[in-house]
């Protein structure tokens, strides 16, 4: 019998006496009433929290395969705060079943924990027929899916849409489910040609609003933006909950330019399921973009607030919050937020002292103290001399931008010069990066800065290429080593670099130490861009070279998509 045959068969023969669980409740009167029911169901080894920080500590020790978590814990995490950091931190199996128990009914409460994927949502009071019942259906249905989590934990896409396909011949009745995973597997495998015959073979059989919203993913992917708009706000019409949704229209709108009502959307999104730390920290940065201090500093403020127990903390509504009260011309909060940015994310985020440092600089040009502001330019520029490492995009854009501003010439330069040569095929970054040339009276000299700084990465690229087409494997790999020390954001050259390695073990044999650097550079890429094509294909290829006594453990962090 198949692998995929014995997890269907032993699915339906659920043993619960010998599973770990763990009960989350700050009530001890909650917690022994669950604990009783989980006893009535033959359960032995069951751990309790009192809060969503004692919670993570024994998640953190313990591989439990059923969590039965309240939704409010009181002081501390709440229980979507307990889930989200467990996906993101890989303390759930793929196959442990995560049931969110409150006595909450409010769309806001509802919402926000729907949104990180509980396997099931229970409301107070449970009875046990309720949780047997519950539990029974979750975990078949977990058992479905564990070998596909499995592969997509080792990010081999491509085998775990195989699985998925597998699976549907003999599962029909979890078919849609399993559809659906493979949609979204095609969508991170780069293939959104096989990703849409997946989403319209669901929709032939019903009107299903996440493959419609799916659909529209591609178009947006494609450019069509205003295709996809329409169809995002057809979801929404017919179901005003569907939060995705509004996420991607409003990244439709911005995308087409139309920066005022993707504000309207986030807005909108942010008043149904407030308790989101990104959707509050982009409400923020699209109102600063659009100069509504008001409003960006109410939805950074919140973020604030919500990010405080959360993993999704961010830097960026302190900074955000910053600028703001820099508008408000009050430099003095603004430098105590950047104090406690720091404070807070300087161990975790090696950049943040930078990023402190250039908001610092256009709080002071923004309020009108110019001294301060050419003051803070010339540290960045010390610190920029200091170390050959570079910020993301973002903060060199900004950097660049507050550097010409108080009148620096040469450091902005080079930096925008960086992100081309790192990001030398994306046109809509070149067009913003015109712009800030532009804005520094710098326009035509922009134009020739970037078609050279193209063509030194082209250039770069082509050599190691040209070195692996002739036969110079071993020339080709160290040539393609300082293409990435020298653009390590270049996916181009990243994919460039991953091929050349694989090509040297198809032809000379398998080496562990290349493997290890090509899974190295896909798994950076994927962080870069995902879904690319080539990533998938490559980490197959890869895979395929390994010995079977040396095959990697799957990758921490992976959790597949939501079925």
């Amino acid at each position: 019998m198949s692998a995929l045959g014995i997890a269907a068969t032993t699915a339906e023969q659920v043993d619960w006496a010998l599973k770990n669980y763990l009960v989350v409740d700050d009530f001890i009167g909650v917690r022994q009433l669950l604990r009783e029911s989980l006893r009535s169901l033959g359960a032995r080894n069951i751990d309790q929290a009192s809060s969503g920080g004692e919670a993570m500590g024994l998640l953190s020790r313990t591989r439990y395969d059923v969590v039965l978590c309240d939704f409010n814990l009181g002081e501390g995490k709440n229980g979507q705060q307990v889930l989200e950091e467990a996906r993101m931190r890989n303390l759930l199996l793929p196959s442990s079943v995560f049931l969110m128990v409150s006595a909450e009914k409010s769309v806001e409460s509802v919402m926000g924990a729907a949104e990180h994927q509980p396997d099931a949502y229970l409301v107070k009071p449970i009875t046990e027929g309720v949780l047997l019942s519950r539990l029974n259906r979750v975990w078949r249905k977990k058992q479905v899916f564990s070998l596909i989590d499995q592969a997509y934990a080792e990010k081999d896409y491509l085998r775990a849409a195989r699985l998925c396909d597998e699976q549907i011949e003999g599962n029909r009745a979890h078919e849609i489910d399993l559809l659906r995973m493979k949609a979204r597997l095609m969508e991170r495998s780069g293939e959104p040609g096989k990703a849409r015959e997946t989403y319209e073979r669901v929709l032939a059989q019903r009107e299903y609003q996440w493959a419609r919203a799916g659909l529209a993913k591609i178009r947006m992917a494609d450019g069509e933006y205003e295709q996809a708009r329409q169809m995002f706000a057809t979801v929404i019409a017919e179901n005003r909950y569907y939060i995705d949704a509004y996420d991607q229209l409003a990244l439709a709108y911005q995308s087409m330019g139309k920066h005022e009502e993707a504000l309207g959307i986030l807005e909108r999104a942010a008043r149904l399921s407030p308790n989101s730390v990104p959707r509050q920290r982009n409400l923020g940065q699209a109102c600063l973009k659009l100069g509504n201090v008001g409003m960006a500093e109410k939805a950074f403020r919140k973020c604030m607030a919500v990010g405080e127990y959360s993993i999704r903390k961010t830097p960026d509504a302190y900074l955000g919050l910053a600028r703001v009260c820099g508008l408000k011309n009050d430099p003095k909060e603004a430098l105590q937020l950047l104090i406690a940015a720091q404070r807070e994310f300087g161990a975790e985020h090696p950049d943040m002292e930078l990023r402190a440092k250039i908001t610092e600089g256009l709080v002071y040009h923004e309020s009108g103290d110019y001294r301060r502001a050419r003051k803070a330019g010339d540290e960045l520029e010390a610190l920029l001399q200091s170390t050959a490492e570079r910020p993301d995009v973002a903060t060199c854009l900004e950097m660049a931008t507050l550097l010409f501003a108080v009148g620096v010439r040469e450091a902005p330069v080079e930096l925008l010069c960086y992100v081309i040569r790192n990001n030398h095929d994306n046109t809509l970054l070149q067009d913003e990066v015109q712009k800030i040339f532009e804005k520094a009276r710098m326009g035509e000299e922009g134009e020739a800065l970037i078609r050279g700084a193209r063509k030194e990465a082209i250039d770069l690229m082509n050599q190691g290429v040209l070195l692996w087409k002739t036969g110079k494997l071993r020339d080709a790999v160290e040539w393609m080593r300082k293409a990435r020390a020298a653009l390590p954001h270049n996916v181009r050259i990243l994919f460039n670099s991953a091929q050349i390695l694989v090509s040297h073990m198809q032809q000379r044999g398998f080496d562990i130490a290349l493997s290890d650097e090509a899974h190295a550079v896909l798994v950076h890429v994927d962080k870069l861009q995902p879904g690319q094509q080539r990533f998938a294909q490559l980490m197959e290829q890869l895979k395929l070279l390994v010995p079977k006594e040396e095959s990697p453990d799957p990758v921490p962090g992976g959790a597949a998509p939501a079925a």
